[in-house]
């Protein structure tokens, strides 16, 4: 996504390097955080599309989340991939190691 930020809009926070953030850190780390200038605080697919709006490549898709059906579909996606997410992380370290030797 910093490759998509051409214009720098977006604040990336390491949560795992930095106090800064105002939420749990436990909290931060089980879900995508996102927040809008002066707007709340937003989590999952509802984050997502906040950083898509202020990407110009991808703000038509942040724009059509606004959409309560999408949004909620998109959260239930979201939802489903955070089950797998402990799964794809094992396999990718261990693509990683394996590479590293290689």
């Amino acid at each position: 996504m910093t490759r998509l930020d051409r214009r720098g809009v977006i604040a990336f926070y390491d949560v795992q390097t930095t106090d800064a953030c105002p939420l749990d850190r436990a909290a931060l780390l089980a879900r995508f955080h996102a927040q809008e200038p002066d707007g709340p605080m937003l989590d999952g697919a509802a984050a997502f599309a906040a950083m898509w709006r202020a990407i110009p490549l991808l703000r038509p898709l942040g724009l059509a989340a606004r959409w309560p059906p999408l949004l909620n579909l998109m959260e239930r996606a979201y939802v489903a991939f955070l089950r797998v997410r402990p799964v794809l992380q094992t396999w990718m370290r261990r693509r990683e190691e394996t590479t590293r030797r290689g």
